[in-house]
């Protein structure tokens, strides 16, 4: 079976002109029109960061010299670009952004003509055809490379029918991170007529996800509780996950959104086999939840892509994980920060209640997760002496308490989860886990 050296959880990812360079850019371009027809298009977006215009130029050049059409969408979420390339003749599309990651990193995720991300396949044949020197069209078989601006107003307009809802009650603060849905979620709130204060919508380049959004809520909450305001919905850079605060400024999770999105389906008879897909970081909390109401729970590993793949196989509508990603697939192809928070703001008016109230439908076990920078992720699978800790940490806890240690997709990291009764024991367990994977993986 082939393999994958370049494409991550979540697409090409690294450090921008460092590990993504444009020759990368533009070698996948290539790459990628060499799967396609001459004279297809590919639709490509990117999100506010400085680098994107330049690896959105390489792209766009790999494309034209492989003979294939690029249409430049400019800066709009990761969901606009997939759901504008099921809904119309492109064959494929590219995402330039790095998501939540911090500034100096970008990234390249590829979707297919029904705009859903390509599967581990494709991938690995993209990554296999980067050196393949392929045929050079000249002259009119050149691939154009044209602007397409109006694909944001479409969107919207997507958007505004699937969720017509009268906000006009509504008062509260949406931070954009300084990210891509500066460019749809401002209209698309006053449209709906809610009074809603804008924050994290002034992008420079280099601020995206800095001190805001929904990698850091900080700001978002002190703007929420000094202001009065009833909520706050924070999205991240690529705009594909939200994160929420209540009035008193204490956040509100993906598990805690997810849930509630899952009992307004199901209220309107829309959650297929009443059934919702998590990861195996989601909250044990989220399944006592669920088991009280009658509806399945399954896991998948962590990722969105995992989570998708489940719910397609599955014929399930509804799928996300603990960071934001919500997936509807009544809603459209990807995970939608924008399309989820317009869901969690109709399940709040179908239960009548405000966020803190409606966010005790679960009960969160006390849950600690640490990040840790190590030397070599891939060490981890053979890392025997932070599985023989794990192995304690589980017997010592059995059904009272669950362990997750997994790299991260995307960074050099490790992520080591711990649930267990009490704060202390998280505190104790995952100090205990995380003392190992430094040990054996370096740090």
């Amino acid at each position: 079976m082939s393999t994958r050296k370049l494409f991550g959880t979540d697409g090409v990812r690294g450090v921008a002109n460092r590990d993504l360079t444009p020759e990368l850019a533009l070698s996948l371009g290539r790459a990628l029109a060499g799967r396609l027809a001459s004279g297809s298009q590919v639709l490509i977006a990117r999100d506010t960061r400085r680098s994107g215009p330049m690896l959105e130029a390489a792209l766009a050049a790999g494309l034209s010299s492989g003979g294939v059409d690029a249409g430049l969408l400019g800066v709009l979420p990761t969901p606009a670009l997939a759901e504008r390339v099921a809904a119309g003749t492109a064959v494929a599309g590219a995402v330039i952004s790095a998501s939540h990651n911090p500034f100096p990193d970008n990234g390249i995720k590829l979707f297919g003509p029904d705009g859903f991300k390509l599967d581990d396949a494709d991938e690995a044949a993209i990554e296999a055809g980067l050196e393949a020197a392929g045929e050079r069209p000249e002259g009119p078989a050149l691939g154009a490379v044209a602007p397409m601006p109006d694909e944001r107003a479409a969107y919207i307009e997507s958007l505004l029918e699937r969720y017509p809802a009268d906000l006009s009650g509504v008062d509260l603060v949406i931070d954009c991170a300084h990210g891509a849905t500066v460019t749809t979620a401002p209209e698309v709130f006053a449209r709906l007529g809610a009074h809603a204060r804008i924050i994290g919508d002034d992008p420079d380049g280099v601020n995206i996800n800095e001190g805001c959004g929904s990698t850091d809520l900080t700001l978002l909450s002190d703007t929420v509780r000094d202001g009065g305001h009833a909520l706050g919905l924070a999205f991240d850079g690529d705009g594909d996950r939200v994160l929420a605060v209540d009035a008193a400024g204490t956040p509100v999770d993906g598990d805690q959104i997810l849930a509630l999105c899952a009992l307004s389906l199901r209220g309107r008879g829309e959650l297929a086999d009443d059934t919702v897909v998590t990861t195996t970081m989601t909250n044990l909390g989220f399944r006592r939840a669920m088991d009280a109401e009658n509806i399945t729970v399954r896991w998948t590993d962590v990722g969105d892509r995992y989570v998708m793949a489940d719910m397609r196989e599955g014929g399930y509508v509804l799928g996300g994980e603990q960071s934001g990603h919500l997936i509807n697939l009544h809603s459209g192809p990807s995970g939608d920060g924008l399309a989820a928070a317009l869901q969690l703001l109709r399940a709040l008016s179908d239960r009548g209640e405000d966020l803190a109230t409606a966010a005790g439908v679960m009960t969160r076990m006390p849950q600690k997760l640490v990040n840790l920078t190590v030397a070599d992720k891939t060490a981890l699978p053979g890392a025997a002496g932070v599985w023989a800790a794990v192995a304690e940490c589980e017997r010592v806890l059995g059904d009272d308490g669950r362990v997750v240690v997994r790299p991260s997709g995307t960074e050099s990291l490790v992520r080591v989860m711990v649930e267990a009764p009490t704060e202390d024991d998280c505190a104790q367990w995952c100090d205990l886990i995380a003392d190992a994977v430094r040990t054996d993986l370096g740090s």
